[in-house]
Formats: structure tokens, sequence, C-alpha cells
């Protein structure tokens, strides 16, 4: 991106990212918490194909859920499929998947698995489905795939706990939705889909047309509904919702934080909140 674009890759990144270890996600977390704000902690990381960094990635999240049940936080944690091995094999993936879910139940901690590529999809669901009926786990859904709406159709029949997103990524016109407004009407329909047939689900975004739809229909509805929303946009928003509605902000750390910034930067209708987050004062 050039000497600018590393420039503003550091400064969105200390607005967007909790600090360099667990501790500082820990006190971001408790801020949030002070609002009445649930965390979702992140360690950032991805496409690991070295042991030791896989090894690594999972000790951080057993001693994150030791701080979390310790320290009475208010925090799920949520994992990605290529930080826990995917990209060696399947099996070594759902063994860590495994390793952290039933060391967080033990906790009463909450796992999300994040979405990543397209490619990962099916495993990710995969491993997911193994464990749904278990409890206290939740995976994330992608409104920029078209093969969603089939996903959720799937989901909701077992009671999955999802978390919808429009999704960083991209991926070929066979698979996902190529343009911003074709992402977000199809947000609309997953949306309408889980107020429909979902039982627990959270609506994560900061487009606030979307926001506000999902405030009408949870008025009427006797769903389990969480608004989410990313550590450094419209987090006065977010307080603002929290008097009224169940909120979490999602909370990345680590030193891994440029691809993480980068597919931010880059996603449609981000960028603009982005710069205007920039001058907005925050106290985290």
């Amino acid at each position: 991106m050039g000497k600018a674009g590393n420039a503003i890759e550091k400064l969105v990144a200390g607005r967007w990212i909790a600090g360099a270890n667990d501790r500082d996600a820990i006190a971001v977390a408790k801020y949030f918490n002070s609002k009445k704000i649930r965390a979702l902690i992140n360690f950032l990381g991805e496409a690991y194909t070295k042991e030791e960094d896989i090894a690594k990635t999972i000790d951080i999240y057993l001693r994150l859920i030791r701080y979390i049940e310790n320290e009475k936080v208010i925090a799920d944690i949520t994992v990605k499929p290529t930080q826990l091995g995917l990209l060696i094999s399947n099996d070594e993936f759902v063994k860590n998947y495994k390793k952290i879910i039933n060391a967080a139940r033990g906790s009463k901690v909450f796992t999300w698995m994040d979405m990543e590529e397209a490619e990962y999809v099916d495993d990710a669901l995969s491993a997911y489905e193994e464990e749904v009926d278990n409890g206290m786990v939740g995976i994330c859904i992608q409104s920029y795939l078209k093969r969603s709406i089939d996903d959720l159709r799937k989901l909701t029949k077992r009671d999955a706990v999802i978390r919808l997103v429009k999704g960083a990524y991209s991926a070929s016109k066979n698979k996902s939705f190529q343009t911003r407004s074709e992402t977000t009407d199809n947000y609309y329909k997953l949306m309408n889909f889980l107020f429909e047939n979902g039982k627990s689900f959270t609506i994560a975004t900061h487009d606030l047309d979307i926001i506000h739809e999902a405030i009408k229909l949870n008025k009427n509805s006797k769903k389990d509904v969480t608004f989410a929303m990313l550590k450094g946009i419209r987090n006065k928003l977010a307080v603002q919702l929290a008097e009224k509605e169940k909120v979490s902000i999602y909370v990345p750390f680590g030193e891994e934080w440029i691809p993480y910034s980068y597919r931010r930067l880059k996603e449609a209708g981000h960028l603009k909140l982005i710069i205007r987050s920039l001058f907005e004062s925050q106290s985290i």
C-alpha cells in the first residue's frame, strides 16, 4: 500500500485493535462491560501452517478463557479455522477446535467460530455442526456468499446460534455477490429469515438502515437478538443502543493486525466509516 497506506493501517489499527496481548483485550472488554456491552475477543492470526504457531494460539485462548472466568468478564471468544490448523488438515483443526471449546464450556465461556474465505466454509460448518447440540458455540454466516441462505435453513433446524455479517472476503461470481448493494440486499433476506426461523442470533453491522430495521423487527420478537459492531467504529452508537438492546463489540488483539486491518480498509462501505471514526473522540 506504500508509505501512506502503511500510515493509515497503523492509524486504523490503533483504533481497532485492543493491543498486543490478552491483558490488553481483557482491559478493553472490562471497559465495554462498564457500558453494558459484551466483548467478543479474537486473537489475531490466520493461515497457520507451523505447529508452533497453532500451539501458541491454543495456549493464548486457554489463558484468555481463564482470565474471563476468574475476573468475571462478560465476554465470548471467537476463533478462526485457519489459526487452528485447517491448512495442515481438517483433523488438526477439529482436534484443536474441540480442545478450546471444551475448556471454554468448563469455564462457561461462549465460543464463536469466525468465517474466512469461501473455500473453508464447508469444513467450518462441519466442525461446528458436530458441537452445536452440546451448546455454548456459535458460528458466523456471511451475506456476500450465495450459499448462506441454504446454510441458514440447515443451521436453524439445529437451533444454531448465528452471527450474521456481510463478510470481508471475496469469491468468484458463482459463489458470491459482487456488489455492495447485492450483499446488502442478501443481508436483509438472511436477517428476515432469522427473525422468522432463528432463536438466538446476532445482527453484526454498522449499517444504520439495517440496524433500524432490526430494531423494528425485534420490538415484537421473542427471539434472543444481539447487535454487534467492531471496536473503533460507531462505538458511541453501540453504547446508546445498549441502553435498550443487547450489544456486543468485536475486540481483536495481537501483533498480526495487518491482514485484519487491510480487510476492513477494503471492505465495501467501511472506508467512509473508518475515516469518520478516526476523527471521533473515543476513550478506547
